[in-house]
């Protein structure tokens, strides 16, 4: 039977076990062979299935979402992305029976994302929607949380953050875009906003993950990947994990050029990127250690 919207598990333990906000069974842990519990990610190749495609510069592999909700959220609950983008989360909402509320800063993309979203199965009846926004807004955080009362919820059981990476790709000529930011200090500046708003929004207890990586500038490495997880702490998140996932075969998204690079890192003294964080965040729980149902 198909699952509705409104169709929630609702009063839950907040504790650090796994059936508290997952529904993974421990009884067959066995089993899970490809729920990734080390802190090393090969994930190989960008998976392509259905309607995933590599076309869009900065798209993270719809592997990350994947294994992100299996192990941090429940069917009918609900997901946020404020950098959707192509709508790869939402997408990945649609297969696993998670409903999803994205954040696009550009409204063509946005409108893209959305016929795209629409044409991945739902055998579970979700629901998703991309609004167009700022996502370091108090506005659109506003939208956000009207989203969430459409779906009968007050928070979000689970946020996505894979911002740009600073200005390694300009995804626009929006002066809010994070990757039009005029130094790395207004970059994180804003990103800060970001992290502050993903705070708000998120379920006391429940996960956040963040998809970053680091840059060069003027022959220094820019360790933004780490920077921007010091932003996250500092608007009071736990951090639980820092995931290294390997990005060969997904160098298009992140503007790399493997000749090229190879090249400069030889010429200049560097080495090349191949790898990217997936960082792991938690909300503290409420006084009393339980997560209130809607």
């Amino acid at each position: 039977m198909p699952m509705g919207r409104n169709q929630r598990l609702t009063t839950t333990r907040c504790t650090d076990s796994p059936e508290s906000f997952c529904d993974l069974d421990l009884s067959r842990w066995k089993e899970y062979d490809d729920v990734l519990t080390g802190s090393l990610w090969l994930l190989g190749a960008r998976d392509k299935s259905g309607p995933h495609v590599g076309d869009y510069w900065g798209n993270f592999v719809p592997q990350i979402p994947n294994q992100i909700m299996r192990r941090f959220t429940r069917q009918g609950e609900v997901v946020v992305d404020l950098f959707s983008g192509m709508g790869t989360t939402l997408i990945e909402c649609r297969h696993l029976g998670r409903h999803g509320i994205g954040v696009e800063l550009v409204e063509r993309v946005a409108a893209q994302s959305r016929e795209r979203i629409a044409v991945a199965r739902n055998e579970h009846g979700i629901t998703t929607e991309v609004l167009v926004g700022d996502s370091t807004s108090p506005e659109t955080v506003e939208q956000v949380r009207a989203a969430l009362r459409r779906l009968g919820s007050e928070y979000a059981d689970c946020v996505f953050l894979h911002p740009p990476y600073h200005d390694i790709i300009r995804f626009s000529d929006d002066p809010r875009d994070l990757s039009n930011a005029a130094d790395c200090e207004s970059f994180l500046a804003q990103f800060r906003l970001v992290a502050k708003n993903a705070h708000d929004l998120l379920r006391p207890g429940r996960f956040m993950a963040l998809v970053i990586g680091d840059k060069y500038s003027r022959s220094e490495w820019i360790p933004l990947g780490f920077r921007c997880m010091q932003e996250c702490l500092d608007v009071g998140f736990q951090l639980k994990a820092i995931n290294v996932k390997d990005i060969q075969g997904n160098e298009r998204g992140k503007g790399k050029n493997e000749n090229l690079w190879k090249y400069r890192a030889l010429k200049q003294g560097f080495y090349v990127f191949k790898h990217e964080y997936v960082m792991v965040f938690r909300k503290k729980p409420s006084p009393g250690n339980v997560l209130a149902a809607d």
